[in-house]
């Protein structure tokens, strides 16, 4: 088995090949790509069953089952994804702006790629081809370290990428899988300065609090997502109830996923039956407050943690505001950062809600599924950035670029 600092040597030199491929020729990669991973279907289910065998033995929640889960829909999926990014444009030498000093100096930025990017990941593996898609489309070589759980599935997924790369006569060194899964190498990968860019760590919070907190290598942090759905005063409750159905309801195990409810008091009296009876249809436990407790016996008493907590279950959380200003507060105290919502037909209160949500992703009538960058346009995405620099929200190609400044003169000398 290759060893680390080996990976990193060799990445490393593939980030300097990559600079030099052309938008055509990535684009025939990443087509080639897409056609491989629909016809090789089979062959990634297997892996992927061996995954899953493993995972029920190990007694793996049902949520992250199907996170973990491929079908021959959800690769097909993937392989559109490939697709998407091969026919967004390429950000790499785009130059961003040219101005002339009165010294006769043009002075201009160039967006660039990062270089080599280690991306460290759990149970998702579609993320394995969504990562190098996007990091191969903005010219970056990439070491990835998914979680034991995917092993199978992630090598087979990078098997088919170096595969179609040597199809191309592109250098399959653009992209390696620790398939090494213990602790220790997530560890040295964290602190591999001498190759490694950046790092962006992709899964639930013991993961991403360990990668912030131990890393030498700059990371980019990828949150996770205690996101709001606000049901406001004036809202259609009809469309509230769809809205939180679907946000919450859809996928479990998801980011985006609704896991805090927040009802205004004027509304909750027609609102809170109708919610809490959808949920109670679909299994799903609702923890609230005395008012929403009182709709119902079987909501059970919120604690405070629970307000703040991701739960990637059947649970969600419920509490009852005085007005739009409770609401907000409470949500910007007890938020990820990731994707919150407000259902209103208030157009003063849906702008309010806008500005001054601090949050990746703020949405009027709409659920929360939708931060994605595969619905954002961008194909797919890296991850969902929920820090501030030097990406925010769903990444696409140009989150994973950087820029250098270019200098024309003329004999120029400073004195």
């Amino acid at each position: 088995m290759m060893e680390l600092e080996e990976m990193g040597r060799l990445a490393k030199n593939a980030s300097r090949e990559l600079i030099k491929l052309t938008q055509p020729v990535k684009n025939a990669c990443l087509v080639t790509i897409a056609r491989n991973l629909v016809e090789h279907t089979d062959e990634i289910l297997e892996a992927n069953d061996k995954d899953i065998e493993n995972g029920k033995a190990n007694n793996m929640p049902e949520s992250l089952l199907d996170r973990l889960k491929l079908t021959a829909d959800r690769i097909d999926g993937i392989a559109e994804g490939v697709r998407q990014v091969a026919a967004l444009d390429d950000p790499i030498g785009e130059v961003l702006s040219m101005k002339e000093r009165p010294n006769g100096l043009m002075i201009g930025r160039k967006r660039v790629p990062l270089g080599v990017i280690g991306i460290i990941y759990e149970s998702r593996p579609n993320v394995t081809v969504d990562a190098f898609s996007l990091c191969f489309k903005s010219g970056n070589a990439c070491i990835l370290r998914g979680g034991s759980d995917a092993i199978n599935s992630n090598i087979a997924f990078v098997k088919i990428i170096k595969d179609s790369l040597e199809e191309n006569s592109v250098t399959s060194d653009a992209i390696f899988l620790l398939e090494d899964t213990r602790r220790d190498t997530a560890t040295k990968l964290m602190k591999l300065n001498k190759y490694i860019d950046v790092l962006i760590p992709r899964g639930g919070a013991g993961l991403i609090r360990s990668v912030v907190e131990n890393a030498t290598v700059p990371v980019i942090e990828t949150g996770t997502g205690n996101c709001h759905v606000y049901v406001d005063a004036t809202a259609d409750v009809d469309m509230a109830v769809d809205i939180i159905r679907n946000a919450k309801l859809q996928r479990l195990g998801v980011c985006n996923a609704c896991e805090s409810l927040v009802i205004h008091k004027d509304i909750v009296g027609e609102a809170a039956p109708k919610i809490i009876a959808m949920l109670k249809e679909n299994d799903c436990e609702i923890r609230g407050d005395i008012t929403i407790q009182s709709f119902d016996s079987s909501v059970v008493a919120a604690t405070d943690e629970d307000y703040s907590t991701e739960y990637l279950a059947k649970i969600i959380s419920a509490k009852v505001v005085d007005n739009i200003d409770e609401a907000i507060e409470h949500i910007n105290r007890n938020s990820t950062g990731h994707s919150e919502s407000i259902i209103t037909k208030d157009y003063d209160n849906a702008q309010k809600f806008l500005n001054e949500i601090d949050s990746a992703a703020v949405y009027v009538n709409a659920s929360t599924r939708f931060t994605d960058g595969f619905e954002f346009g961008f194909g797919a995405e890296i991850g969902i950035s929920t820090q501030k620099l030097h990406a925010r929200g769903p990444m696409g190609l140009e989150a994973l670029t950087t820029t250098k400044y270019i200098i024309y003169g003329n004999g120029q000398v400073r004195p």
